[in-house]
This record gives structure tokens, sequence and C-alpha cells, in this order.
């Protein structure tokens, strides 16, 4: 009898070996690295613009965003060529055209050599056409395109890792993958930025994009997560990046180096306030906790109408409160303008667009944006919850 204690004890502890949460692997910390290096160095790259125009290849914004690229496109070709050729053995890879990796590292590195390959396109660019005048350029959709295969990439690897895992690593690698949900989203807006401005706030147009592309990660994440409140953390981490920069950037002193120069400028120009999403997140998250077992077009019929009301409900008067002189100030951001607003224009005179002519009709395909955005966001969310390499 005595000798049968020691064997029970064995088994007893093996369980909780196994239970004894490892190390974040280097890559995924690398792959946030990344991500948020581009995010950083995009707002400051845009912010150098409308704060300064002129610009070389080497500023530091841009090397904040093509070291996303280097990095990506580093570290995720060692792990290709590593388990490629059997020095490191890694159970989660797949293979991919005779190579072996995970699926998120072939997705970093394509987005990585994508960021890179639009940088020579860009200064190419810049030279036979002159300054970008919209955000929206062919060599920026390449680069944009590149960073949100990182991102999704990034978030693949630690989806993979994430749901292996038991324990505080599980709990650990759910916020990091919540954080690269809340990139994306500043990544989405960073495309959106010129047709989101505060004048275009009273005007259906704005809803529909915006139904179009939050509530997609947003209910993806959310349903991916399994926390309760994620989809409310996921806005709150990209309201405190997008709150970081409109404090942050107007700390350092800048001036214009092209004309004409309409408003004076001595500092950054930051980004403007973010967007309440918080608040539709939240009733977001209420409803996916208590319907979780509806089915998915029901589901996302509910969430994507309620999701766009809230948001109605919030945003209009915010937008409203933006324009006041309330929001003149270091907090809102609302006094900040680029040195080429002319005084006569919307943004300059604290105006909104005028409505259009069939703003109802707009707002109601809003609506459906909304729920099919919520859908397809359901049934990613699904199958991330499957990854596991």
């Amino acid at each position: 009898m005595a000798g049968s204690i020691p064997l029970s004890a064995d088994v007893a502890v093996r369980p909780r070996a196994r239970a004894v949460t490892q190390a974040i692997p280097w890559y995924i910390w690398c792959a946030i690295f990344s991500a948020t290096s581009a995010m950083i160095g995009a707002h400051w790259d845009i912010s150098w613009h409308r704060s300064i125009g002129r610009d070389t290849f080497w500023t530091p914004a841009h090397i904040a965003i093509y070291l996303c690229g280097v990095l990506a496109g580093v570290s995720c070709g060692y792990l290709i060529l590593s388990r490629t050729l059997g020095m490191v053995r890694d159970e989660a890879a797949i293979r991919l055209w005779g190579f072996r990796a995970p699926l998120g590292a072939f997705l970093a590195s394509w987005g990585g050599v994508a960021m890179l390959t639009s940088a020579p396109f860009d200064d190419w660019w810049h030279n036979a056409y002159g300054l970008d005048v919209k955000i929206v350029s062919p060599p920026h959709v390449l680069l944009i395109l590149g960073a949100g295969m990182v991102m999704l990439g990034a978030l693949i690897l630690i989806l993979g890792q994430m749901n292996r895992s038991e324990g505080s690593e599980k709990a650990h690698l759910n916020v990091l993958f919540l954080y690269i949900g809340a990139l994306i989203i500043v990544l989405l807006m960073i495309l959106l930025m010129e047709y989101s401005l505060r004048i275009f706030m009273h005007q259906a147009g704005f809803y529909q994009k915006i139904a179009v592309a939050i509530p997609l990660v947003l209910a993806g994440a959310a349903r991916a997560s399994g926390l309760r409140w994620a989809a409310t953390i996921t806005a709150g981490m990209y309201s405190l990046f997008l709150i970081g920069n409109v404090w942050i950037l107007p700390l350092f002193p800048a001036e214009p180096k092209l004309g004409p120069v309409y408003y004076p400028v001595t500092n950054f120009v930051p980004p403007e306030f973010p967007l309440l999403l918080m608040a539709p997140a939240f009733a977001l998250d209420l409803l996916l906790n208590k319907f979780a077992r509806w089915g998915k077009w029901l589901l996302a019929a509910v969430s994507g109408v309620v999701f766009l009301s809230v948001f109605l409900t919030v945003q209009w008067p915010f937008a409203s409160f933006l324009m006041s002189e309330g929001a003149r100030n270091r907090v809102f951001g609302a006094h900040y303008f680029g040195y080429y607003t002319h005084p006569n224009s919307y943004l300059f005179r604290n105006l909104f667009l005028p409505a259009e002519a069939d703003f109802w009709s707009r707002l109601g395909l809003a609506f459906v944006f909304a729920i099919l955005s919520m859908r397809l966001g359901l049934g990613w969310g699904d199958w991330m919850r499957k990854i596991r390499r």
C-alpha cells in the first residue's frame, strides 16, 4: 500500500506539469512590434504631410512604417526556412508549395514583401507625379494591403498558439489578439480617413463606410476571443491608440516647407479624435453574450441594427460637439488644421457638409451593410476559433 502512494502522487502531478504556461514565442512579439511600428509610422507620416509637407524617403515616419515590413519579412522568413529545412520541429507547421511553417508566417512574410515592394514604387510615384494629394494612391494601397496582411498573419500566429493554450498563457495571448484586432481597425480608419472627417458625420455616406468596415472586425474579434467584453476591449484599445496620437504629436514642433500656407502650423498636426466605437461595441458584447445560441443570420440582423443605431445615437451629437468651441482644445484637438486648410473650407469654418438628397435611403442601406458585415464577422470569428496552426 505504501508503494502505491508515490505512484498516485506522480499521476496527479503530471497534468499540472503539462498545464504550466510557457513563454509566448518570440516571433509573436516580433509580429506585434511590427504591426505597432507600422501604425505609429503611418499616423506620424500623415501628420508630417499635414504639418511640414515636404519629405524624403528617409524620414523617421517612413522608417517606422517600413521597419514593419523588414521585421515581418525577416522573422517569418526565418520561421519558414527553419521549419522547411528541419532546423526546428514544429507540429503547428503546415505545408505550402514545398515549404513548412505556421499559416500566419506565410501571410505575414507576404505582407512584409509587399510593404518593401511598395517603397521604391512610392518613391518613383513621387518623382513622377509629385506629392500625394490623397492617401489612397496605388503605392499606398499596396503598402496598406501589405500592412494588413502582416496584421492578419500576426492574428493567426497568435490564434494558433492561443487555441492550443490554457490558463494564464491563453489569457495573455487573448489580450494580444484583441490588440491586433484594434490595430486592424486603426488601419481601416487610415484607409477611410479622408471620408470620415467630422464634416462628413451628418451624412449617410459616413455611416455606410463605418457599417461596412467596423462590425466585421469587432464581431470577428468577439466571436474568436470568447471574452465577455472582447468587442469593448478592442474598441477601447483603438480609442487609446488614436487619443495617444491626438495628445502626443502636437508636443513636437513642425513648420511647413511647402506652400501655399493657409493656416500657420507650429507643431505636428494629429489625426481627429477617435470615433465613439466603444458604445456600439458594448451593445454588441451584450447581444453576443445573451443570444449566442441564435442562428447567425438572426444574430447578425439584430446585432447589425443595434450596432449602427447605437453608433448613430452617440456619434451624431458628438460630431456636433466637435464642431463647437468646447472641442477646440488639446483634449479633443478640433483646433488643429493642416497648413493647406483654406479659411473658406467647411473644415476650417466648422461646418458639416450638407446631407445627401437621398439621405434616408442611403441610411437604410447603411443598416443593410451593417448586417452583412456583422454576418461576415461572425463567420470569420467561428473560423478563427478553429485555428490551431
